[in-house]
């Protein structure tokens, strides 16, 4: 998959030609309100992984909406397996990304979220280490922190004996973090979904055939189905298709949500 892949919208109203950033940020954008995001990308046959990581799957065009999704968060959550497992490094965004911020009175960086019920973690993961602005963990009240866990990450304790993450998007909701970007893994949405918390999903799906053995996107305990109406259709020139996937903003708030003011 090249570098500069062209991207167009083919649903609704399709439009002839590449999408600039500026139309991709347009197209997904910042809600009016208090929002959760999930965004993954999958194989064509629903495989989660290929070789066993998520970047197998994940090309420019890809990359590039992923990267905007992080431009336009107020926090990224993410899994402390996935944060081990995919070798998360510290939070960055590029100058032009970072003004894009400044000028719409954000913070220049969006804070890392980190769900953890183990608190298995290493203090000197890049991740932590290097992060522009502290980082949050989020784990439950009976997790005991490894030595220097706390120096450099904010310690939230919302549950017992698992986490609480509708308390948990609550209080980051009461720290000004309304935009939620989650990354994953597959049980953390999966527990998000059983919770009513997801508000959109964005899914790259990928024109190949992993083949039986991965994973799919979500795990977990079964949760109710919960109707998500697709909202566009993006195609770029690979056969990569990108979509999403959300609430209409009609409907009811769900658990978490901020109360109206």
């Amino acid at each position: 998959m090249s570098v500069g892949t062209p991207i167009e919208r083919i649903w609704p109203a399709p439009v002839t030609g590449a999408l600039t950033d500026p139309e991709l940020t347009a197209l997904y954008g910042r809600a009016a309100h208090p929002h959760l995001r999930v965004n993954f990308v999958s194989s064509a046959d629903g495989a989660v992984t290929l070789d066993g990581y998520s970047a197998g799957l994940s090309g420019e065009p890809d990359k590039r909406v992923f990267g905007l999704l992080r431009m336009l968060c107020d926090a990224l959550v993410v899994a402390a397996g996935t944060l081990r497992h995919e070798g998360y490094r510290a939070l960055r965004l590029s100058p032009d990304r970072r003004a894009w911020r400044r000028e719409r009175g954000l913070a220049e960086f969006p804070t890392l979220v980190v769900v953890s019920g183990s608190l298995d973690l290493d203090p000197a993961q890049a991740a932590f280490a290097d992060a522009p602005v502290r980082p949050v963990v989020l784990t439950h009240a009976d997790a005991v922190p490894p030595p220097g866990l706390t120096d450099v990450a904010d310690l939230v304790r919302r549950g017992t004996g698992r986490v609480d993450l509708a308390a948990g998007l609550a209080e980051l909701r009461r720290r000004g973090l309304d935009q939620v970007l989650c990354e994953g893994g597959p049980h953390l949405f999966g527990a998000l979904t059983a919770a009513d918390l997801v508000d959109e999903l964005c899914l790259t799906v990928a024109p190949l055939l992993a083949g039986a053995g991965p994973g799919r996107i979500t795990a977990g305990d079964a949760s109710a189905p919960r109707h998500l109406p697709l909202r566009h259709v993006l195609a770029a020139a690979d056969g990569v298709l990108m979509l999403r996937y959300a609430r209409d903003p009609a409907d009811p708030p769900p658990a978490g949500a901020a109360p109206a003011a």
